[in-house]
């Protein structure tokens, strides 16, 4: 009983705190995908000095934590920059997500034919032309899968977010727990509400893939 009576009462705060949580994960990966198709030309590139700073990017961001990263940024870079948390913890979701998408576009655009690419170049196109016409729009394709599977991991990664006092769901759910010494409750709300997003983005993922097959 007391678990319905605080999943009820708590709907406006979680319901705002999922906006919020949303808002983050959206504007990050959308900073993560522009992030993630640069260093991937970055590294799929004929230039060594390109390849090395791709690789060193994506070694060092892969290889250490979220948090670690997170903070950083929020006390870090804030004795130069003020971010403030959301833009701290957007910029930090997007950076490490950028090094995950990146791997993803690479292996997208590897998948294509090579042919496809001389027989553009021959037809007269750019490098940079017959990538926007030819090549990235067959790879996006293929990569709408582990796209959609990195984008569910960035929503989940987000909840790191509350230890830089963003009131995002983690957040809040803390914030509730603590006020009403109701921890396992609140966190299992948190966990429904997480779920219920994940869903959503799943469905929302499967749709985009089964057009794209459809349209192509």
């Amino acid at each position: 009983m007391d678990f319905l009576h605080y999943l009820v009462t708590s709907i406006p705060f979680f319901i705002r705190a999922a906006a919020v949580t949303v808002e983050l994960t959206a504007t990050a990966l959308a900073m993560g995908m522009v992030i993630g198709l640069v260093f991937a030309l970055m590294k799929i590139s004929g230039r060594r000095f390109w390849r090395c700073i791709a690789d060193t990017y994506i070694t060092v961001i892969r290889g250490t934590p979220l948090i670690v990263q997170l903070f950083a940024i929020y006390f870090g870079l804030a004795t130069i920059v003020d971010f403030g948390s959301f833009w701290s913890a957007a910029i930090a979701l997007a950076v490490h997500n950028g090094a995950y998408i990146a791997e993803i576009f690479r292996g997208g655009i590897q998948s294509i034919d090579r042919g496809q690419m001389e027989a553009a170049r021959s037809l007269g196109m750019s490098y940079g032309l017959a990538m926007r016409r030819i090549i990235l729009p067959q790879a996006f394709k293929r990569v709408v899968p582990p796209l959609g599977n990195q984008f569910i991991i960035g929503l989940k990664d987000s909840s790191l977010a509350a230890f830089v006092t963003m009131k995002e769901l983690f957040g809040v759910s803390m914030q509730l727990a603590s006020t009403h010494f109701a921890e396992l409750q609140f966190y299992t709300i948190a966990g429904l509400y997480y779920l219920a997003l994940v869903v959503l983005f799943t469905f929302l993922v499967n749709r985009l893939e089964r057009r794209l097959k459809i349209e192509s």
